[in-house]
């Protein structure tokens, strides 16, 4: 289903309101638990199977000398019902929403809402102090800091070299690699994100914005596409129509791109890095030949400027303790943590100082990769309005084998138009 526009959102907490207004009291923050009287702060973030979050929340409730414990809460794990339970929450000035992981597109929308604390003074200094500046982008809105990046996230082009010695540099070598495996009736498909969700609008702002152009205008008041958006839905429409395509494509995200992997059936992949400890742990006969290399180019000589992702740290406005829980943010982000969540995790960092960390490389040999496309970097059209937006992307180019290049990108400019007015029904 699509997910409700901030109205929508707004309208369908008022009936529930006193009901999550006492979130505070069943599961929000307190002053018992844990410390004798130690305030327990709230931090609700995506679930997470590694352990990684569980132990930066004992980490930090220990460093802090009994001042605060920090009580992990597990939101649902698609983007769609996460925000939506934080939504509802904060709609009904939830106390008990200490500490929340937002998604890297969701910042201006709460910070319109008055929803997240600004990060000011030497706080502020101390959240942006070693931080990749793009992550911080994702973290900024109108020039105030709300959030702090937590981790961040970039995709590579994963490839098994007993198939092909040298990875392909474009999209277009790519394709061609693909066929000539297909021809030999060797594995060959090239994992992508192709479901009708945000991973299809990721894949898309990459391939506009590695054209040279963009989803939005500067001002993020109107469509901007172009001929680059033409370009990114050739590619689309092109892997769609090849042998590359999985036939499962339209409905495949990044989980079932890294089973396709697993299984032997394809050759390329692009995805996160989680791919790799994956692979390493499930397919051991197979690890050897999981390589991996830069996103490759919509334009021949021109890198690739990737989709970054993440999750960044904010404080809900309705805190009762929000001191404590900047405290807390800055020691769930710092070094030891972002290292356990890459280690653990498969998480990049989003501090810089740990791409060159020997901790780090040793399990992270592609740590330079990731780094490099980190630093050159897109990120999603930043809007209130950004939700709305992809829906109508992932809607226009769903399924992709029915994309027309030409006639999507002009349906879309009209449907993103609607959704940055919030007209009526997003499908």
């Amino acid at each position: 289903m699509p997910r409700p526009n901030h109205r929508r959102a707004v309208a369908l907490v008022l009936a529930l309101a006193w009901t999550l207004a006492g979130c505070g009291g069943d599961g929000g923050s307190g002053d018992g638990g844990g410390g004798g009287g130690a305030v327990v702060l709230d931090w609700y973030n995506f679930p997470d199977d590694s352990g990684a979050l569980q132990q930066a929340a004992d980490n930090c409730g220990r460093d802090s000398g009994g001042r605060y414990s920090i009580r992990y809460n597990k939101l649902p794990r698609t983007a769609d019902g996460q925000r939506q339970q934080l939504v509802r929450r904060l709609a009904a000035h939830d106390t008990g929403v200490d500490i929340m992981g937002l998604d890297v597109t969701w910042t201006p929308e709460f910070a319109e809402a008055g929803w997240a604390r600004e990060w000011t003074g030497a706080l502020r200094e101390r959240a942006t102090e070693d931080t990749l500046a793009a992550a911080l982008r994702t973290a900024t809105w109108k020039d105030r800091l709300y959030a702090v990046p937590y981790n961040s996230n970039t995709q590579l082009l994963w490839y098994r070299d007993d198939l092909v010695p040298t990875a392909p540099a474009t999209w277009d070598e790519l394709l061609e690699a693909a066929r000539r495996l297909a021809e030999q009736d060797k594995p060959h498909f090239i994992e992508v994100q192709g479901a009708q969700y945000e991973g299809l609008t990721v894949w898309f702002n990459t391939l506009v914005t590695s054209a040279g152009g963009s989803i939005l205008a500067p001002d993020a008041t109107a469509p901007s596409l172009g001929e680059p958006a033409v370009t990114a839905a050739r590619v689309i429409r092109d892997l769609a129509g090849s042998p590359a395509a999985d036939p499962s494509l339209s409905n495949q995200m990044e989980d079932e791109n890294r089973l396709a992997m697993e299984s032997g059936t394809a050759a390329f992949e692009l995805n996160y890095p989680f791919v790799y400890p994956s692979m390493k742990e499930n397919q051991p006969e197979l690890f050897p030949h999981f390589r991996w290399a830069p996103y490759p180019s919509v334009v021949p000589g021109r890198p690739a400027t990737v989709t970054i992702g993440g999750i960044d740290l904010a404080v809900g406005a309705y805190s009762r303790h929000p001191e404590a829980a900047q405290e807390a943010v800055l020691c769930l982000r710092n070094r030891e943590n972002q290292l356990t969540n890459a280690l653990k995790g498969g998480l990049p960092p989003s501090l810089r100082s740990l791409y060159t960390a020997a901790e780090l490389t040793e399990s992270y040999p592609f740590a330079a990769d990731v780094l490099t496309a980190l630093d050159s970097a897109s990120v999603r059209p930043q809007t209130p309005a950004y939700q709305n937006v992809s829906i109508a992307v992932a809607h226009a180019l769903s399924p992709p084998s029915e994309v027309d290049p030409q006639r999507t990108v002009a349906d879309l400019a009209g449907q993103i138009r609607d959704a940055l007015g919030s007209k009526g029904l997003i499908p």
